[in-house]
């Protein structure tokens, strides 16, 4: 058996069964496995955007060349896309101190009951660096795209942003600014060479060559509650007291004075990195199936890359550090026992010069399906898998020796011309939803529903990463005129909470003697909120 609808006189034909099994089909993914992603395509595309990301059985335009760049087949005449966006993340956190808190014999931390402030946004600009203390982030892309008339062939390229976090403290005593006061890491898309293929009336191909330019930008300042310097701090209050005239004999704990008097929760120094790759390209591989007029598949990989990206860094101590090296090798048995654990003799105020990160882009694969049970309804369906896996770590390779990272040593930082940064990222798949309504010829109504569980781990979890499980919600709408112009918008919201007790994540709170990089609240309960609104305008039309 099969129904019909035919509004205006125009037939649209479905088999019973094929509906039933498609929604049976649908249903089965609205409930399926976990779902996993960190920033990736949360403001490519404004019809995207509407519909949860779940376009690749119906690619957006010219941004198929992102989503299906077989989609760029379907379409017809010379057009051109501009689309102008606006983002921003608020991350928040709380620092609760738990019962029998304790490092290394203290037991309070001035951060304890503290929360993080307002956040600026900030960008990346090419060639020129971090841009910051904006209230929002903004951007525009560009799109163009060539076919001849009766041509199997069309030819594209667009400038877009695939990924893109970026935030700052502008309040200088804000207690998350010992784990990023300013975080950029921005991947933006300026040229991409594309071209799709209509091989039959139901089956196109595509491929695309986005040329990128990523940026990395992290701005902090350190502490280190570490149980070893705790234990030391106590030992010179109770062997320096008003001065001690055998402390020269001895191991020189006293000869820094107060100021370098050891204390896990005072500022250590500073560490600022500004990284960038100017040209780096990628390639997108893509597929669409559209057997009938009311069922449709597709699907798209991107391929990664492992991004080599170069700069500057500086490095800054305070005082307490420096001092109290200064005081270790004035005494007599200071430098035997400072030798032995590769203590530098000497800490400067400020190191920098250039810098060099290894920062993987992840292949990425996006299947999806649409289905028209009516014709003026249209349901999508994706599956998103990211290989985040690759994170493992992030490691800077200095132009020299650091010798505030030299105190790291005897926690088992053996080379101080790097700094590793763990990560320990994971690879699962997330799906995406949409919904669309053509209200009338020229008037469509979308929805769009994405529930991201994040590849960031509660295990990993930082707030150079404030990135816990999301919800995404979408509306969106487009309005069609005589003359081939379209006008697309979108409205997103997203929103996710995290809860990090004490000794959870060794990113940020763990207590371990041997986790000195990177645990800036070691011992303290960490929770938070993250929440991320955004939105975007495109137009669509003939040149």
């Amino acid at each position: 058996m099969s129904w019909q609808y035919s509004p205006g006189g125009r037939p649209f034909a479905c088999p019973a069964w094929a509906r039933s099994a498609a929604l049976a089909w649908l249903a089965w993914l609205a409930g399926g496995a976990a779902q996993a992603a960190v920033s990736e395509n949360l403001g490519v595309d404004v019809i995207a955007m509407s519909l949860g990301n779940a376009v690749t059985a119906d690619p957006p335009g010219i941004n198929s060349i992102h989503f299906n760049p077989a989609g760029l087949a379907r379409l017809q005449g010379d057009r051109r896309q501009d689309s102008f966006f606006g983002a921003s993340i608020r991350p928040q956190s709380t620092f609760t101190q738990p019962a029998g808190f304790e490092i290394g014999g203290w037991k309070e931390d001035p951060l304890a009951g503290s929360s993080t402030g307002k956040v600026r946004q900030s960008i990346y600009l090419p060639f020129h660096g971090p841009a910051a203390n904006l209230q929002a982030a903004v951007g525009a892309g560009l799109g163009l795209s060539w076919n001849n008339p009766g041509s199997p062939w069309t030819f594209a390229t667009a400038s877009y942003v695939p990924m893109a976090v970026g935030f700052e403290r502008p309040d200088p005593n804000d207690p998350g600014r010992y784990d990023g006061k300013r975080v950029i890491l921005q991947r933006l898309v300026y040229l991409s060479p594309s071209v799709g293929y209509k091989y039959s009336d139901t089956l196109r191909f595509g491929v695309a060559v986005p040329i990128a330019h990523q940026g990395f930008a992290l701005d902090t300042d350190m502490r280190m509650p570490n149980k070893l310097l705790g234990i030391i701090g106590k030992l010179q209050d109770g062997w320096c007291g008003s001065g001690n005239p055998l402390d020269e004999l001895g191991f020189g704990l006293c000869g820094g004075g107060q100021t370098g008097r050891l204390r896990p929760f005072n500022r250590a120094g500073s560490m600022r990195f500004d990284v960038s790759a100017p040209f780096d390209p990628t390639l997108n591989l893509g597929a669409l199936w559209e057997p009938t007029n009311w069922f449709g598949a597709g699907v798209v990989y991107q391929t990664g890359t492992t991004t080599v990206l170069t700069g500057r860094y500086e490095f800054n101590a305070d005082p307490m550090l420096p001092a109290f090296v200064n005081g270790m090798y004035n005494s007599l048995l200071g430098p035997i026992a400072a030798s032995m654990v590769g203590m530098p003799t000497y800490i400067p105020p400020t190191q920098s010069g250039n810098a060099t990160l290894k920062l993987p882009f992840p292949d990425h694969l996006q299947i999806g399906f649409k289905l028209k049970p009516i014709e003026r309804v249209q349901l999508n369906v994706d599956a998103n898998w990211t290989d985040w896996k690759k994170w493992t770590h992030l490691t800077f390779q200095f132009d020299q020796q650091i010798e505030l990272l030299k105190m790291a040593r005897m926690f088992g930082q053996t080379d101080p011309s790097q700094l590793v940064i763990p990560r320990e990222y994971e690879s699962r798949w997330h799906y995406g939803y949409g919904l669309q309504l053509r209200l009338t010829d020229a008037f469509t109504l979308r929805f769009g529903y994405e529930p991201r569980k994040s590849s960031v781990s509660r295990e990993t979890l930082d707030l150079i990463a404030p990135l816990p499980d999301m919800t995404i919600k979408s509306v969106g709408l487009a309005y069609q005129l005589d003359s081939g112009m379209t006008i697309n918008a979108a409205a997103s919201y997203a929103s996710g909470k995290y809860n990090i007790p004490a000794d959870t994540s060794c990113n940020l709170n763990c207590t371990n003697f041997f986790n000195v990089i990177y645990n800036p609240y070691a011992g303290l309960d960490v929770s938070g909120v993250t929440r991320v609104r955004y939105g975007g305008i495109s137009i669509s039309q003939p040149f």
